[in-house]
């Protein structure tokens, strides 16, 4: 009897402790960023972004040339033109300043609004990967690996650039 009882704790801790592991949740972790900078498509995206920002850095350029031209022109013939001539010039560079910022905002903005658009599919194309192997891998857990101060487990990273095709 007393054999049965001990045999009966046993088999109950046993039990308990196999529920107990099965119960804790798997977790593995992705670089996501090192996975974002080699995806063909993020290069892409990069790529174009760089001549969006070019041909602006370039028209920003042209428009500062002239406003520099055109103040150096007007400090030089400030003594020799009237007053009301150098009142117009003096509100005709404010306008030009106003300009020029006015376009250094708006290609800011419609760079962040390209980089948006651009970026979203990809990071969602990431994410579903993440999910498809993560699951496929019976992991209820996937984090990124750029905030972890521990990465013991399973790297996904190889696994996940497989299923995005690269």
């Amino acid at each position: 009897m007393k054999q049965l009882k001990t045999l009966l704790i046993a088999a109950v801790l046993f039990f308990g402790t196999t529920q107990f592991v099965n119960a804790q949740a798997k977790s593995a972790h992705i670089d996501v960023s090192e996975l974002m900078t080699k995806m063909p498509a993020y290069l892409d995206a990069q790529k174009q972004l760089e001549k969006l920002s070019q041909t602006y850095d370039a028209d920003f350029k042209i428009m500062v040339d002239e406003y520099q031209a055109r103040l150096k022109k007007y400090e030089q013939e400030a003594e020799t033109v009237s007053a009301k001539i150098n009142e117009e010039r003096a509100k005709e560079v404010q306008d030009m300043e106003k300009r020029i910022r006015e376009f250094r905002e708006t290609a800011q903005k419609e760079l962040q609004t390209k980089e948006g658009d651009l970026m979203k599919p990809i990071e969602e194309k990431i994410k579903a990967a993440i999910q498809k192997v993560g699951k496929a891998k019976g992991f209820q857990y996937v984090f990124n690996a750029a905030g972890l101060l521990l990465a013991d487990g399973p790297d996904l990273t190889p696994d996940v650039k497989k299923e995005l095709g690269f």
